[in-house]
């Protein structure tokens, strides 16, 4: 769900020299995007798969990889950052002033910079953005939190625009570089909780087109992009059109593209991988299958226990929990054995050199009886059922579709065996999402994206738990975990920094707010052999759709797809397996 991006600057700042810095750094010179392919043509469509249909394509109102997706082709940030070396970049502003006492930010914003209706892009649009997401009535959850940092910012003149912030933190630079900035004169006035599937003036490269609620949406590039002739952005937003078609279960989405009726398919499930991805197609490289691994950020998915309510509020039975879910199994029979099981919520954060020091869950029924008799709940001799006065031990799963059924239905039978009730709740995209923004819900399958550099604050600090529609879906507290990220928030050294957060990570890994579950470090993906690839298909730190901006429409390619699936013929072949900028 959050990607933190922008590290660039925490880089700049790691050595926290007390000086003015000037971002991007003096003689910064325009160049190509080191990742795009000089060979890349423009023109073509790309239809991709999108997940359920989201409740808004505003990402401030709506935080999910979707809606984000959809957000970034329509609105840029004030900065932006080299993809190899993530140094900072002129974008929306052509640079940013870092007084030395490393709280005021100076940002002097791009002459180039244009919306789509050809107005400028100004300061006072960079202001009312800042405004309109803290405002209170504003539904802007999780986006809140950094930028609370700062003061009302003071516009200079129409070009310049100063924050300063009330306290220091690594983060903050980072936080206003990457600010979405909105057209002040295309959304005053207007009820910005509403604003959800009409953006009229943009700035990005791509507009709104055609929406078909709920099955899919297309995306228009714009010939009229005011950075389209930078050399940096030659190469890449290929596509003519982007579409991306909507489905609440992937498995439907996977069918429709074994039909032509998609063309990039990133293979999340194992047994699709296994069972799914060979034949005739694939022989004769009509669809390519590849692995690709890079260095991009590992997140992590779990079981998330809701601790504001009994009996989750119990550490012990949260524990059991843990004890009663049996990945070991579930990773052998269900996925080939293809995923690691999670030991921990930061696990890129160790290597060879430093291990991890947590220990995984294993499943152990026994422990698990010990745990919850420690915490009071006893097996009723006629029925086997556990309860603690007089109430019996009974959950709710929150479930958003059939994909978990196999994995629910193993815990719901483990569960049973000691005495648990395990009732299963399935809902909708929208149902299950305005629960999670409540937080109404025992139990839930949660996954969560990663950033190069980490800030346990949004999902783990105790007053986000309090926070509507926020990141902290578990309700979390702990006060030991709050004075470690008060420190990481001063210190400029990411070495440091990660060092604390290992220290966070060991103790909420004890508190067990997650039953955590698996992951894989690579992305698996198939697609219709018609569209040109850089060499690093992916880039550097990039999963599945660095394909939108990267990947191209060959009419070479399709006329030989088209012409090879016609005669039986068979195409050159592409690597199943590679790997860029290390493992």
């Amino acid at each position: 769900m959050k990607n933190i991006a922008w590290m660039a600057l925490a880089l700049a700042l790691a050595c926290g020299a007390p000086a003015e810095q000037v971002f991007p750094r003096e003689g910064w010179v325009e160049a190509p995007n080191p990742l795009a392919s000089e060979f890349a043509e423009k023109g073509g469509m790309l239809v991709v798969y999108m997940g359920p249909y989201p409740k808004s394509f505003n990402y401030y109102l709506d935080q999910n990889v979707m809606s984000a997706e959809l957000f970034g082709q329509f609105y840029e940030t004030l900065l932006s950052q080299h993809p190899v070396t993530l140094d900072m970049e002129p974008l929306l502003a052509e640079r940013c002033v870092l007084a030395d006492d490393l709280q005021t930010f100076t940002f002097h914003m791009n002459p180039r910079a244009r919306w789509s209706d050809g107005r400028p892009v100004t300061a006072e649009d960079v202001r009312w953005t800042f405004e309109t997401i803290l405002d209170p009535k504003n539904l802007t959850g999780p986006h809140k939190i950094g930028l609370e940092r700062f003061e009302a910012p003071e516009v200079l003149d129409e070009a310049t625009i100063r924050f300063v912030a009330r306290e220091i933190h690594w983060e903050n630079l980072l936080t206003l570089a990457g600010l979405q900035v909105l057209p002040k004169h295309a959304f005053a006035g207007k009820d910005f909780n509403l604003q959800n599937f009409d953006f009229p003036v943009v700035s990005g490269p791509y507009r709104l087109g055609a929406i078909r609620e709920g099955l899919q949406v297309t995306l228009e590039r714009r010939s009229d992009w005011w950075a389209a002739g930078l050399p940096r952005f030659r190469n890449v937003a290929n596509f003519d059109v982007l579409r991306f078609r909507f489905f609440e279960e992937r498995d439907n989405a996977f069918e429709a593209f074994k039909k032509g009726e998609i063309d990039l398919f990133p293979v999340y499930t194992a047994h699709v991988w296994a069972n799914q991805t060979s034949g005739e197609k694939y022989d004769r490289n009509w669809l390519v299958k590849q692995e690709i691994w890079n260095q991009k950020p590992v997140g992590f998915q779990g079981i998330a226990l809701n601790q504001r309510r009994p009996p989750l509020d119990d550490p012990r039975v949260r524990r059991a929990l843990a004890h009663l879910y049996h990945r070991e199994k579930m990773n052998e029979t269900l996925m080939f054995n293809a995923y690691f099981l999670h030991r921990s919520y930061y696990e890129d954060l160790y290597d060879a050199n430093r291990p991890c020091p947590n220990d995984g869950i294993p499943f152990d029924k026994e422990q698990a009886r010990a745990l919850l008799a420690e915490a009071g709940w006893q097996a009723d001799p006629a029925t086997g059922r556990l309860a603690k006065d007089g109430q019996p031990l009974r959950l709710r799963y929150l479930s958003r579709g059939a994909t978990d059924d196999k994995f629910t239905a193993i815990f719901q039978e483990d569960l049973k065996d000691v005495g648990i009730e395990l009732i299963v709740d399935k809902k909708d995209w929208a149902a299950w999402t305005k629960d999670m923004d409540e937080y109404s819900f025992d139990m839930t399958w949660a996954a969560w994206s990663a950033g190069i550099f980490k800030n346990p604050e949004s999902m783990w600090l105790s007053k986000e738990a309090d926070r509507p529609s926020g990141q902290n879906i578990t309700g979390y507290k702990n006060p030991d975990v709050d004075a470690l990220i008060e420190a990481q928030r001063t210190e400029f050294d990411v070495q440091k920094r990660h060092d604390i957060v290992r220290r966070i990570d060991a103790i909420v890994t004890k508190d067990m707010p997650y039953v955590l579950l698996w992951n894989k470090s690579d992305t698996r993906l198939v697609w219709w052999n018609k569209f040109g690839l850089p060499d690093a298909p992916l880039g550097k730190f990039g999963d599945e759709r660095s394909a939108h901006a990267y990947w191209w429409y060959d009419p070479d390619a399709a006329a030989d797809l088209s012409h090879a699936m016609k005669t039986g013929r068979v195409l050159p072949s592409r690597p199943a397996r590679a790997v860029y900028f290390g493992p």
